[in-house]
């Protein structure tokens, strides 16, 4: 860092933006203590929705395998039924940062195959699957929200340490030296002032 001529100008400049790197790291460890907590939330979430996820893929295999142990031609059926093609992602914003929103926009289940050649096993493992597929989305956005998060609270985190490490210690290291060097002038100017009144005086 280059050197700074001690003035009163300086000593002035120095302690705004000092007092602008307080502030700034008062509202980077704000900003950091808001992200943590909607993380914290959002990986209680996460537990609970994986949690369903592994009960609920549970059940629909061993639907689809009870189907087809009874019917034989799940694969040939399940080509029956429409993609659905649905997911739309919207974006919310906490802090600046931009979290994913998957609305449940799907249409509700409808059995799409002929009831000739089916039956209720293949009914419960459709819907079971149809569930799976709900929980995933849910999943998805939460695990892409938690992702982001710990990168946005890691940037923050380097950026408050910059500050309270760096920048704020060196903002106080110059206006200590400026504050010290005008006293020393002042000091330098009183002296001269005595010596030149009691010259006059004499």
């Amino acid at each position: 860092m280059a050197a700074i001529l001690p003035t009163k100008g300086n000593l002035m400049a120095s302690k705004r933006s000092r007092a602008l790197a307080a502030t700034g790291y008062e509202l980077m460890d704000r900003k950091r203590n808001i992200l943590i907590r909607e993380m914290m939330t959002l990986l209680d979430t996460a537990k609970e929705v994986q949690g369903q996820i592994d009960t609920v893929f549970a059940e629909a295999y061993a639907a689809l395998q009870k189907a087809n142990l009874r019917l034989g031609i799940c694969d040939q059926i399940a080509q029956a039924v429409a993609v659905d093609d649905t997911l739309e992602i919207q974006y919310r914003s906490v802090m600046g940062v931009e979290l994913p929103r998957l609305p449940d926009r799907s249409p509700s289940p409808r059995l799409e195959y002929g009831f000739d050649t089916t039956g209720s096993v293949l009914d419960e493992a459709y819907l079971k699957f149809h569930q799976v597929k709900d929980l995933i989305r849910k999943l998805a956005e939460v695990e892409t929200s938690i992702y982001r998060l710990a990168v946005a609270i890691r940037k923050t985190q380097k950026r408050a340490n910059a500050l309270q490490n760096i920048v704020i210690p060196g903002l106080d290291h110059t206006i200590r030296v400026i504050s010290e060097a005008l006293e020393e002038k002042e000091r330098e100017e009183f002296v001269r002032l005595k010596v030149i009144k009691r010259q006059q005086s004499s």
